[in-house]
């Protein structure tokens, strides 16, 4: 099973694709280098296999890698930031 996480900056989201199906996303209010996440969703055939926490690992490198900030307004995300305090850097005030 290969993951991949791409920003889709069209919909406001980043999409996990799992051998080339849509598996899940997390969207996002884009506020100059600040991302809010909102939402997170996993597709119900892909849930309990690691998708959402590989999405979320994905998503915080790549916000990372751009220097960019997020504000986690979904608890989904909450949750990994805090169970992952490596990421904690990445969490800023809403702008």
């Amino acid at each position: 099973m290969s993951f991949l996480v791409e920003d889709n900056p069209a919909r406001h989201r980043f999409e996990i694709l799992v051998d080339d199906a849509l598996a899940g996303f997390t969207a996002y209010l884009p506020r100059g280098e600040v991302l809010i996440f909102t939402h997170t969703e996993v597709d119900a055939k892909f849930q309990n296999m690691g998708v959402g926490a590989a999405l979320m690992r994905a998503t915080l490198d790549q916000v990372r890698e751009r220097g960019g900030r997020v504000v986690p307004r979904c608890p989904f995300m909450a949750a990994y930031i805090e169970r992952h305090p490596e990421y904690a850097d990445l969490v800023t005030a809403a702008p």
